[in-house]
């Protein structure tokens, strides 16, 4: 499996695409909202760019890309809506994600959203947008992507849990019967993960201080846990296990072999809120403006705006769509490793296992967003 070539979310506006699968991405982007806003202010105030470039990390390929954008421009016609510049602020947007991901979708997308943004702007007696630009950046974040000094915002939601690679040292049947760190996993299985996500994470921290131009701002919204126990990450954690569950019932029937089963593991590590301020404070570069631990729902529909259905219905309908959801996301690493013949009996006996697990039991998923900002004066390399 290489990351960098097998992995991107399920393309297109079809019924499995992302597009039509992250409304729980997207209710983090909203969660988050007041953070960003705050961030934007904080760089227009203090630095006041007659250009500032935005860049929004594992952007994927939603209406969410286009929603933040849309929210960051707004943010900033809020801010310079009692001023009068002789040449008004021009704002560059630049979205990230790996090179195989949809950007023709975002881009098709592009002109309606600018309108809503325009109209938006002026229902709320705003001035009207900047002068903004969008362009596709494709290329991990785990590399540089951007000039020294060159960045004033950096903005990345549901992406930093996703590791460079599956730990080097991880193989064979070390993590029987899983697809990624569940209850029965081994602890050496357990470190190995968290050191590759430290080392992750570490770079990552260490290739943005350098884009960053000083005084710039980092909001980062990741899917983590509340607990020091690793295998305590609440719904998502459950989830990936039902999913393993489904693939062992595969393998019993006879259609996965189980050494293939037991060399699947996902990419894949939701750290602490500790673990983060831990690896910051070694950065030595930035500093930490805020950090919030926030719990959602592991059920994309709880925020229909329509009646949740009662029971048993309600149990199914949840287990479809986190199944969906799921599916959406995993569905390009589960065909470069299996194929795609097993794609649907795979998720829809992952719906069945929600919807058991469902009936029993409801838990919460934790977001963590930590706001990070790059002081004037630190010597970077």
């Amino acid at each position: 499996m290489k990351i960098e070539r097998d992995f991107h979310m399920v393309k297109g506006d079809g019924e499995t695409s992302y597009a039509k699968n992250s409304r729980m991405q997207r209710r983090a982007i909203l969660v988050t909202k007041p953070i960003v806003e705050k961030a934007i202010r904080g760089v227009c105030t203090d630095l006041q760019p007659q250009s500032m470039v935005i860049a929004d990390l594992g952007c994927a390929s939603t209406p969410n890309t286009l929603l933040f954008v849309s929210e960051a421009i707004t943010t900033v016609c809020e801010n310079t809506s009692n001023t009068v510049a002789a040449c008004p602020m021009e704002v560059q947007f630049f979205l990230n994600d790996l090179p195989s991901n949809d950007f023709n979708y975002i881009f098709q997308s592009l002109e309606k959203s600018k309108q809503s943004t325009a109209q938006d702007c002026a229902r709320r007696g705003l001035q009207p947008p900047p002068p903004h630009y969008v362009a596709g950046v494709p290329g991990s974040f785990y590399a540089r992507l951007f000039p020294c000094n060159s960045v004033h915002l950096f903005h990345s939601s549901f992406s930093l849990m996703w590791l460079s690679q599956v730990p080097e040292r991880l193989d064979g049947s070390m993590n029987e019967g899983n697809i990624h760190i569940a209850a029965t996993t081994p602890p050496l299985v357990a470190r190995l993960y968290r050191d590759q996500f430290e080392t992750d994470f570490s770079r990552f921290l260490q290739m943005r201080c350098s884009e960053l131009v000083p005084g710039g701002r980092m909001v980062l919204t990741i899917l983590g846990r509340q607990r020091d126990e690793v295998v305590t990450a609440g719904g998502m954690t459950t989830a990936l296990e039902l999913l393993a569950q489904g693939m062992r019932t595969l393998v019993a029937e006879g259609r996965v072999d189980k050494e293939k089963l037991d060399s699947f593991n996902l990419p894949m590590y939701n750290p602490s809120a500790d673990e983060l301020k831990r690896l910051v404070k070694q950065s030595e570069l930035l500093a930490i403006s805020d950090i919030q631990l926030v719990e959602t729902s592991w059920n994309p529909m709880d925020d229909d705006d329509s009646e949740p259905a009662e029971g048993g219905a309600g149990a199914e309908a949840a287990g479809r769509s986190i199944s969906s959801s799921l599916r959406a996301v995993l569905e390009s690493l589960i065909v470069s490793h299996f194929g795609d013949s097993i794609l649907d009996e795979l998720f829809a006996a992952l719906a069945r296992n929600i919807t058991r697990h469902i009936k029993s039991e409801v838990e919460k998923t934790t977001l963590t967003i930590i706001s990070l900002s790059l002081q004037e004066g630190i010597h970077r390399q």
